[in-house]
């Protein structure tokens, strides 16, 4: 019987030659990590997809389309298989709802490299090839803390990370700089109502506010944040959470393929009831617009806003003198709206 250290000549030129191999890699690697030292940008997505992959094999293909309004067994392989991926797709159920119309919008635009405004929500069998496949999304940045953010404007995508590994990625919708001017109402404690005299009143204040609809590029961290539904001079904000003065990431029911908020990060409602469990008190936040590096903007502030100067108040209801008031009249409050999940193609995140 052989020794078990015994190694036949044939199987040792064979070793040395796959050591060699194995080193020439370690000093392609090496040098790749060096290069992305310091915090430094990797230059593109880079998306791999292998044609047999372990995760390939256990699921099987689709037969049809996959899109709104279907149900079935293949819908809910569909969402699981999202919700392992990070794509948040909403409730495993089996039936293709907004939420997980959402989830292939961010994966057609993160992983498939569909233009944003191309993005159709609806899952083919070659689609499903590579959702099934070997899917690995990597940090563009490695974070001085532990959680962080990466928001890539040109696709419309926000990710998280811990210890570099995404653990929640999602379509949303940034600033679509434009100009404009509105009525808003602002809720005690947010700014423009939050002087002490204010918070200790306690009332809303409706103004007339012009701004800039503008998501500033850059590096920034998570401030603050509020739970259920803050009114602001940016709009009607779910869960916010803040990180540039009063631009947050927060959940809105309009979240539309193109930029459309005040400078906001709009995410669906499903995913801001998730996202404040991803991130913590000043972890870091990249924001990404393809033009230079976060590095390069520093944490610039948004454009200040600014009174409307056409702005006036007008009383929407008088009560003629002829009408009889009842002593006691019953007032009812509107009620608060308050609704208060990775991997096996090789993907890297833009």
């Amino acid at each position: 019987m052989s020794s078990p250290n015994f190694t036949p000549r044939s199987n040792t030129r064979t070793l040395g030659v796959s050591a060699l191999l194995v080193m020439a890699v370690m000093v392609v690697v090496a040098v790749a990590v060096d290069q992305r030292s310091d915090n430094q940008a990797f230059e593109q997505v880079v998306v791999t997809t292998t044609s047999v992959a372990p995760r390939a094999s256990m699921l099987p293909p689709i037969e049809r389309e996959l899109k709104e309004g279907v149900d079935g067994d293949d819908v809910r392989m569909l969402q699981t298989r999202l919700a392992e991926l990070k794509f948040a797709p909403g409730p495993i159920d089996g039936i293709y709802g907004r939420s997980t119309i959402q989830a292939v919008w961010a994966f057609e635009k993160l992983v498939m490299r569909v233009p944003r405004n191309k993005a159709t929500g609806v899952v083919t069998p070659t689609m499903w090839d590579v959702l099934r496949g070997d899917v690995q999304i990597a940090a563009r940045r490695q974070a001085d803390t532990a959680r962080h953010a990466e928001v890539y404007l040109p696709e419309q995508v926000i990710v998280t990370f811990l210890g570099g590994r995404p653990t929640l990625i999602s379509h949303m919708s940034s600033g679509d700089n434009k100009p404009w001017c509105e009525e808003v109402v602002i809720d005690p404690g947010e700014a423009g109502n939050d002087s002490p005299e204010q918070i200790e009143k306690g009332e809303q204040l409706k103004i007339g506010v012009c701004g800039e609809s503008i998501t500033p590029p850059g590096i920034f961290t998570f401030t603050r944040r509020s739970t259920g539904t803050r009114e602001t001079k940016l709009g009607t904000l779910y869960n916010p959470v803040y990180f540039n003065q009063g631009i947050a990431v927060h959940g809105a029911i309009l979240v539309p393929l193109q930029p459309a908020s005040h400078g906001c990060i709009r995410i669906p409602m499903s995913v801001a009831t998730l996202f404040p469990a991803m991130v913590q008190f000043r972890d870091r936040i990249y924001v990404f617009d393809g033009i230079k590096e976060p590095e390069e903007y520093g944490s610039p502030l948004p454009p200040a806003d600014r009174p409307d100067p056409d702005y006036t108040t007008v009383p929407t209801t008088t009560v003629p003198t002829s009408t009889t008031v009842p002593l006691t009249v019953p007032v009812s409050a509107p009620a608060a709206v308050s609704t208060s999940s990775v991997p096996a193609a090789t993907t890297t995140a833009p």
